[in-house]
């Protein structure tokens, strides 16, 4: 068990890098490295006693009030690593290639619907399903839906639910990793995503989601789907080429366009975790500064009511009001119709009359 669980647990957790071996990261004698392990293990197998006192609310959920997990020592390193960038701000410079390759209805109509289609993958799944338990679903669906917010390029599903959760516990203070309060505009936009600590993932805030292997091969693989979905866009627009000419398209520019849509996504993504939090109303007075921003809801399907989403962080909507939009919340209805998803978990009464209460 110890010989199956260490690579597992140091892999994933990335404190160590990717070893193939963690006696070789350790780099310390095999007698001591085991008897350590060991005697870890018996410290997390610990039984902890059941009853109501243990159990968390759905409001609090992974929320900073439920949480046990103490602060960090320190405040994260906000250095950047430059090299280790390259990839992300090359993406950014290749879609300068739109003037090369030109466009097509065809490759700008297949830009929106990957948009559309990984946001929700996003909104719906990384956030409000992996993050935060707002509804529940089959196994195969929760792959699913995985793999579609894994095709937006923002990491694994892991990865993603643990910086999030993190989030609400630290939200604006020194130990939040992405806040604008406590560091700058640009850092909490772009930068912390290009540090050497929040490379990891953090297991610690996501053991629910470690027991799923489907889900650990996806948060280790993560480019996997993104290149698969690379491969089918030069696919279909190498066969419109060659069998649809008259539509103007090929393989370079679906590519490309793609590639406008991933960077677009990316970026009213990153919206919600800068703008949200200085541009805004805040009919809720949360610990934080969340705020509530009408034109971030529509570019991100509702993620945008920011403050209600802090307030109760526990529910599949965001939009409380109905003049809200809350797009991703109206697919989520749609699919419960079918039974796809079911158990959304509704905003109560009491916390929608409670404005201006902490």
């Amino acid at each position: 068990r110890a010989l199956y669980d260490a690579p597992y647990r140091y892999n994933v957790h990335g404190k160590y890098g990717v070893p193939l071996c963690p006696i070789f990261a350790e780099k310390r004698p095999i007698k001591e490295f085991f008897n350590n392990l060991m005697s870890q293990q018996v410290q997390e197998t610990k039984l902890q006693p059941r009853g109501p006192a243990n159990r968390t609310s759905d409001k609090t959920a992974f929320s900073r009030k439920s949480t046990t997990l103490s602060a960090p020592e320190q405040a994260p390193d906000d250095k950047i690593e430059w090299v280790r960038s390259i990839p992300f701000f090359a993406m950014h410079v290749l879609c300068l290639a739109v003037f090369w390759v030109g466009w097509s209805p065809i490759a700008v109509g297949m830009a929106v619907v990957l948009y559309s289609a990984r946001s929700f993958g996003l909104t719906g799944f990384y956030h409000r399903y992996f993050a935060h338990k707002a509804f529940k679903t089959s196994r195969w669906f929760q792959f699913v839906g995985a793999c579609l917010g894994n095709a937006a390029v923002q990491r694994g599903p892991i990865w993603w639910a643990a910086h999030h959760r993190a989030h609400h516990q630290f939200s604006d203070t020194e130990h939040d990793v992405h806040s604008p309060v406590s560091q700058s505009l640009f850092h909490s936009h772009i930068g912390w995503i290009l540090t050497r600590d929040n490379y990891k993932t953090n297991e610690r805030y996501t053991p629910d989601l470690l027991q799923f292997p489907e889900l650990v091969w996806l948060n280790r693989f993560e480019l996997v789907v993104p290149a698969v979905l690379t491969a089918t866009l030069f696919s279909i627009g190498y066969a419109l080429e060659n069998y649809a000419p008259g539509l103007g398209t090929n393989g370079l520019q679906l590519i490309t366009w793609g590639l406008v849509s991933t960077i677009a996504l990316h970026h009213s993504t990153f919206c919600v975790n800068s703008i949200c939090h200085l541009i805004g109303s805040r009919p809720y007075k949360t610990p934080d500064d969340s705020r509530n921003n009408f034109i971030v809801a529509i570019m991100t399907g509702g993620e945008g009511w920011h403050n209600n989403h802090h307030h109760y962080p526990g529910s599949a909507r965001n939009g409380f009001r109905w003049w809200q939009v809350d797009v991703t919340y109206y697919i989520l209805v749609v699919l419960s119709w079918f039974h796809i998803v079911w158990d959304l978990k509704p905003v109560p009464d009491s916390v929608l009359s409670n404005k201006d209460q902490n």
